[in-house]
């Protein structure tokens, strides 16, 4: 096969110098392999399958566990640390959580290599996630549908939360109001004003597909942001 671009996903030991892997391609999303003697001490290998680094890989196997065969840096992984890496972390477990295995998303795959190019940097990092989580959503026919109940377009200054049944938007007096639905119904989940409304709505439309096992690096920036009002208070 051709060398198709990737990212390491999750990785863990397997038998005595091996390791499973969870990869992100760009022609077959996500891929389950085995990394034979990528644990073995002082291989190359070892070094090149690292989080947040681009890759060029080719596997074997009909199965939905396949054998990697190549394996290449192409490229130095991500800069990132505390919070950024944190992010990183957050989009790695939630494509390894949720895509199934081999469906083609080529946009999802443009959107994570976008986000590590944002997430060192703090100003860019709730968009970038967004935009991930979004792709990630239609990539599962599972996106919100910005209309009313009954597919009525939204009223302005009516507050409306999300609806996990119809992935439409109802009436609810603590929700968002209907001005603020249509700015993120454009994809413009960077604009100043628009942060915690568009983590809301992606919260919740990622909530049933999530289910009720919590995602460990969301309990990880938790743990970070109580840390931070300990030191502040």
């Amino acid at each position: 096969m051709t060398p198709e671009p990737a990212y390491l996903l999750h990785k863990r030991p397997y038998r005595e110098t091996s390791a499973l892997v969870e990869l992100l391609t760009f022609h077959h999303g996500r891929v389950r392999a085995v990394a034979r003697g990528v644990q073995r001490p002082g291989s190359r290998l070892r070094g090149v399958l690292q989080p947040f680094a681009p890759l060029h890989v080719t596997w074997s196997g009909s199965g939905d566990l396949k054998r990697l065969a190549l394996m290449e840096s192409q490229g130095t992984a991500a800069m990132l640390a505390g919070e950024g890496l944190l992010c990183g972390l957050y989009a790695n477990e939630l494509l390894a959580r949720l895509l199934p295995v081999e469906l083609s998303v080529d946009d999802v795959f443009a959107f994570y290599a976008a986000a590590l190019d944002a997430l060192p940097h703090p100003e860019g990092r709730a968009g970038a996630l967004r935009r991930l989580e979004f792709a990630l959503l239609e990539a599962l026919d599972a996106e919100p549908r910005f209309v009313g109940p009954d597919g009525q377009q939204l009223d302005p200054q009516t507050r409306y939360v999300f609806d996990t049944d119809s992935r439409a938007f109802v009436l609810g007096e603590r929700g968002i109001d209907g001005r603020t639905l249509k700015l993120l119904a454009t994809g413009d989940w960077s604009a100043p004003g628009l942060a915690g409304p568009a983590k809301a709505v992606m919260r919740a439309a990622l909530a049933p597909l999530l289910g009720s096992r919590p995602l460990r690096s969301r309990e990880l920036m938790h743990q970070l942001a109580s840390a931070r009002l300990r030191r502040e208070s």
